[in-house]
């Protein structure tokens, strides 16, 4: 079978989804081709040529991919689409925008934010806020498909395989970019993050949030919270972990005066290592953790950093 999986990247520089992505496509594949659509993507095509399992990199680099709009990209991807059998993206907001409307070009019915591979038809992908998981068929003959990165590891590496440069130059007029407005943080990505600590409405105020810096400079940690803190107003929404949030499976998570509402374990139950801190001893977080420690987080987390 011939998958072709759509990149992660930022024009410079390739995202870990994509490797992930390739991780996923590897159960189902023969060869596997990575398809780099932007402007100036030389450093990405040469790493993902180094991704283990990869067959060819597949680049159309021109100033008309540059921010990667959906309209252009799809109709990029089904043009090239009709030798493959599988099209796998991450499921990220880039890979949300794009593969739905390759699925409607391609009339096929898109299987979304698989967690697991079964066979080349079948796939596993969590319903219900993650408290059942669906066995999905799929008898289509090119079956389009977004894939959960953070429930696949990371590909190893592998000697540069062939990059192929494609002349394709697709504007269709149907939108243009404006512009773009970045949070700019020195700390890791929440999505990328090998740690992470959150806040919940425990931490009372958007001022507490600080409480945290600390502890997440010494272990280079991203800051996340649950849904209740963003509610709240105590910090921005893309700090949000969860089902409506981002979906994270760190090597450690540290949840910090959050309960555990379904809704936020559904983002963050595939961590390696949980720890929860909370006062409240029947906090359903406890029943996922790891390590639970049943304290007032404002006791706990100066003495945490101090221990760091």
């Amino acid at each position: 079978m011939n998958v072709l999986v759509i990149a992660e990247h930022d024009n410079g520089q390739l995202k870990s989804e994509t490797s992930k992505v390739v991780n996923a496509a590897t159960k189902v594949a023969t060869t596997i081709d990575v398809l780099i659509a932007g402007h100036n993507v030389g450093e990405a095509a040469k790493s993902a040529s180094e991704i283990s399992g990869v067959t060819k990199v597949r680049v159309v680099d021109n100033a008309g991919f540059e921010h990667q709009l959906a309209e252009n990209t799809a109709d990029l991807v089904v043009e090239i689409a009709g030798s493959y059998s599988h099209i796998f993206a991450s499921a990220s907001t880039t890979g949300k925008n794009i593969l739905p409307r390759v699925s409607a070009l391609l009339d096929k019915s898109q299987i979304s934010e698989i967690i697991d591979v079964v066979d080349g038809d079948t796939f596993k992908r969590p319903i219900y806020a993650g408290n059942a998981i669906a066995t999905v068929k799929s008898l289509d003959e090119t079956k389009v498909i977004t894939v959960r990165a953070s429930a696949f590891d990371s590909q190893g590496s592998q000697s540069p395989c062939e990059v192929d440069s494609l002349a394709i130059e697709i504007e269709n007029g149907l939108s243009e970019f404006v512009s773009i407005e970045q949070t700019e943080s020195e700390r890791p990505e929440l999505n990328a993050a090998p740690v992470v600590i959150s806040g919940g409405r425990g931490m009372q105020n958007g001022e507490n949030f600080a409480l945290l810096n600390g502890i997440a400079d010494k272990l280079g940690a991203a800051i996340g919270a649950s849904r209740a803190a963003v509610d709240a107003g105590f910090v921005p929404n893309d700090m949000q972990v969860g089902q409506t949030g981002k979906i994270v499976a760190p090597d450690l998570y540290i949840a910090v005066g959050i309960s555990g509402a379904i809704q936020h374990l559904a983002g963050m139950k595939d961590s390696k290592v949980i720890v929860a801190i909370n006062k409240d001893p029947d906090a359903p977080i406890f029943q996922v953790a790891d390590y639970g420690l049943v304290a007032d987080l404002f006791d706990v987390l100066p003495e945490l950093e101090t221990a760091l």
